[in-house]
């Protein structure tokens, strides 16, 4: 089990959204076109890119889904108090 992951993500603020969006990408969307068009984060300008971080640097709910992810595998959408988040693993 690694402490560190590398990954990006879209911020939406409606579950509906975030399932849309999800679809999109399930039939061949690049998640980073995605990031760039509907995220919220200002993370979406760089496709959604969050980098690598560790246990304990971004709140329990996202934390859990990102390290619970395969590589190259996309959560479904993960409330937090930021609003909806679609999580794609890269590493």
């Amino acid at each position: 089990m690694t402490d560190r992951v590398t990954a990006q993500h879209i911020l939406v603020e409606h579950e509906h959204e975030a399932k849309d969006i999800a679809k999109k990408i399930e039939e061949g969307a690049s998640f980073e076109d995605m990031a760039k068009d509907f995220s919220m984060c200002p993370s979406g300008r760089d496709g959604g890119n969050l980098g690598e971080f560790g246990k304990g640097m971004m709140v329990k709910e996202f934390e859990n889904a990102a390290f619970g992810l395969e590589v190259d595998q996309v959560s479904g959408p993960v409330q937090t108090q930021f609003g909806y988040h679609l999580i794609k693993r890269l590493a």
